[in-house]
């Protein structure tokens, strides 16, 4: 109650005064003594908050430009065109980005599928009704009689 009257008064009371006067009233105390700190500890919760603040920005900026190396990648892999914001990311991370562990292993596995794939083998393997281990059969023996009609040879 006492509050509502100050409010609506004191109010007034400034507006003729001018508001050259402040006064600080019990509500009004510093931030130190209102969560009960020394203004020392509270300077040093303030840092440590600081601190806290700046690793988890650091941390976002670093998960950050880990997806952006992922697209990046991404982009090359498919030649999609490059993304300018990617790269600032990347950049502002330092040199330090590389892709997680997990997502390595799983490109090293796709670019060995795709080697497969590109290969000979991996062509034939897409036709139908082939026999992979019969072919390679068949050119490990030609090969073999090959070697056979070289060494017969007199000019080699």
């Amino acid at each position: 109650m006492a509050f509502m009257v100050k409010h609506v008064v004191g109010g007034q009371l400034k507006n003729l005064t001018g508001g050259l006067t402040e006064e600080k009233t019990e509500g009004e105390k510093s931030d130190a003594a209102a969560q009960g700190m020394t203004q020392e500890e509270f300077e040093q919760y303030q840092q440590q908050l600081e601190e806290e603040k700046q690793e988890r920005e650091a941390n976002f900026a670093q998960k950050k430009a880990e997806r952006a190396t992922v697209r990046t990648h991404f982009r090359e892999k498919y030649r999609l065109p490059k993304n300018e914001l990617d790269e600032t990311q990347i950049q502002q991370a330092g040199d330090d980005v590389v892709l997680p562990t997990e997502l390595a292993k799983m490109i090293a596995e796709d670019n060995q599928e795709e080697a497969h794939k590109q290969s000979v083998l991996g062509q034939l393997s897409n036709i139908q009704n082939v026999d992979i281990d019969q072919l390679k059969d068949k050119a490990q023996a030609t090969l073999e009689d090959l070697k056979k009609q070289t060494e017969n040879c007199n000019l080699m």
